[in-house]
């Protein structure tokens, strides 16, 4: 017969190995992300020197444009039409996961 606190020990320890096995790869996955990072900014440093938004690279084309985009400022928006921000924001649900 099994004991109820090795089955819960079991999960638990599973659970842990788990949960630092994530851990290590979101450590690694930002170590890779600030390499990507750093990376474009050399090409991007390249392109600042050489002064141009596109160049060709053996068999790469890389470009670095500005692009203008319209956003709506909710923030400013919110202060100056209050009733009507309220009027048309709703409420959602979402689940947030996190380990401490």
């Amino acid at each position: 017969m099994t004991n109820n606190n090795t089955i819960i020990n079991t999960t638990s320890d599973t659970l842990e190995a788990k949960i630092e096995a994530l851990k290590d790869l979101e450590a690694f996955a930002e170590e890779v992300k600030q390499e990507i990072d750093s990376l474009k900014d050399c090409i991007k440093a390249e392109m600042l020197a050489q002064d141009t938004d596109e160049m060709t690279v053996g068999k790469y084309i890389v470009r670095w444009t500005s692009v203008l985009s319209n956003r709506f400022d909710s923030t400013t928006f919110k202060r100056e039409h209050a009733d009507m921000y309220k009027q048309y924001t709703k409420q959602t649900s979402s689940r947030r996961f996190s380990i401490a």
